[in-house]
């Protein structure tokens, strides 16, 4: 029986050896894959819209952004799109897209659930609720508070939504899946019922900047804007992308994770914090984006296996890519209309919601 076992696994090596070879050269490949693809779309974007500018001047309005060349001056408006408009929506794009999939990708380690993300377990709309609370009740607080009132609003929303559906979904010391879906549902209905009333209390000029925001839009990215949000956005993801090693051994439990020397507590605060951070302060730039930190970590497994050390990374450039392809369509599709990019993804991520479902439904049947 050894002898059968021993040749079975011998004979088992060798078709083994070019699944292992082929994961091996995509991960090596999979991060500067994911750059290039990610500069080269940028590049794109820069030059599409209502107002197409060709791949020269493109080069010419960058290079007079950081003080290199002089510009003609029939060229001031196409250079004016291309650096006023297009560059900051684009950056801030990136940033919103790299911070909620590795935001995705480490509550789906914490909660050790393939199905969490910021929108489904309602953090988002937690987040959300508390910025369009500061919208419209705010008053002299968020006078008070300048540019940093929706953020700091958005931060405080995304924690207590971390925090409570955490509690909810805890059975037996334990995150239970149905419970976590169920109380995001709650959650979010919650949610949609205090946005609801927020808008009926706001008055017009309120009225018509939550419409289109509540659907996501990069539509008002600035400058100034992406000053406020970038470090908010991007300094949380450098101690989440420093805890790949410890979610790994998370993944086995939380008394193994112990047992092997990780500090459980400090691991959950520092991924509370930070993806409360990211989202919230996502939710306050442009909106609620959905199912970018769902569907982004799922492909990133699939090209590279689960471990974090890559996962994160992968996902923060995966994301990026994402939003960006997502809201150049936004502008682009219907020209000189823009939809809102929250649609977009939703069309995007409900489908892939939807398979991964029947996938877990399948496995559990078999």
């Amino acid at each position: 029986m050894t002898a059968l076992g021993a040749g079975m696994a011998g004979d088992a090596r060798p078709a083994d050896r070019p699944a292992r070879g082929w994961r091996f050269s995509v991960r090596s490949l999979l991060l500067p894959a994911l750059g290039a693809a990610l500069v080269l779309t940028a590049l794109l974007a820069l030059g599409s819209g209502a107002l197409a500018v060709p791949p020269d001047r493109v080069a010419m309005a960058l290079a007079s952004a950081v003080g290199l060349g002089a510009l003609p001056a029939e060229l001031a408006h196409e250079v004016a799109v291309v650096r006023e408009l297009r560059l900051p929506r684009i950056l801030m794009a990136m940033a919103v897209g790299a911070g909620l999939a590795v935001s995705g990708a480490v509550l789906q380690a914490w909660f050790r659930n393939p199905l969490a993300d910021p929108g489904l377990i309602g953090v988002s709309s937690g987040a959300a609720l508390a910025a369009v609370a500061m919208i419209v009740l705010g008053g002299p607080v968020a006078a008070l508070l300048g540019l940093w009132a929706l953020p700091l609003a958005a931060f405080l929303g995304g924690v207590a939504t971390t925090l409570l559906i955490h509690r909810l979904a805890r059975v037996d010391g334990q995150v239970d899946v149905a419970t976590l879906l169920l109380a995001g549902i709650a959650v979010n209905a919650i949610a949609g019922a205090g946005i609801g009333v927020m808008t009926y209390l706001s008055d017009d000029q309120q009225l018509r900047s939550l419409t289109f925001w509540t659907m996501g839009s990069l539509a008002a990215a600035d400058w100034t804007a992406l000053a406020v949000a970038a470090p908010l956005l991007l300094l949380p993801l450098l101690p989440l992308l420093a805890l790949g090693r410890d979610l790994d051994q998370l993944s086995l439990g939380e008394e193994a994770a112990r047992h092997l020397g990780v500090d459980v507590g400090r691991l959950k605060t520092l991924s509370i914090l930070g993806v409360a951070v990211t989202v919230g302060a996502a939710v306050a730039a442009v909106g609620p984006i959905g199912f970018i930190g769902l569907v982004v970590p799922h492909l990133v497994r699939l090209a590279a296996g689960p471990g974090h050390r890559l996962l994160l990374p992968a996902s923060a450039l995966g994301g990026a890519l994402l939003v960006l392809l997502a809201d150049t369509v936004a502008r682009t599709a219907a020209v000189p209309a823009e939809l809102p990019i929250g649609l977009l993804t939703a069309g995007i991520g409900g489908p892939f919601f939807l398979a991964l479902l029947l996938h877990r439904k399948r496995r559990y049947m078999a």
